[in-house]
């Protein structure tokens, strides 16, 4: 997987299609991000390089709350990918 600004977009829709809301913001984030469960908010530490975005949204993956068979099959197929790429 290519870690460049297409990847991040790909990320970004794929979140968006769920209903999450990525927000990049300055803050002291141990992790480089926070999530709001209840209200399916993502923010991340707007320093971040791309590559870093990159692997943050793909570890922070397992723990939302999608449904790969409610995607539409290119984001499914974006999805997948992600989940494998981060095992």
């Amino acid at each position: 997987m290519k870690y460049n600004l297409t990847t991040l977009d790909k990320i970004e829709k794929l979140l968006h299609e769920t209903g999450y809301v990525i927000r990049y913001e300055r803050g002291n984030f141990q992790s480089g991000y926070c999530i709001l469960e209840e209200k399916k908010v993502i923010v991340l530490n707007k320093f971040l390089p791309v590559e870093g975005r990159i692997n943050t949204l793909i570890d922070i993956l397992p723990q939302l709350k999608i449904k790969a068979e409610q995607l539409p099959p290119e984001s499914r197929k974006v999805f997948e990918n992600l989940l494998k790429a981060e095992a």
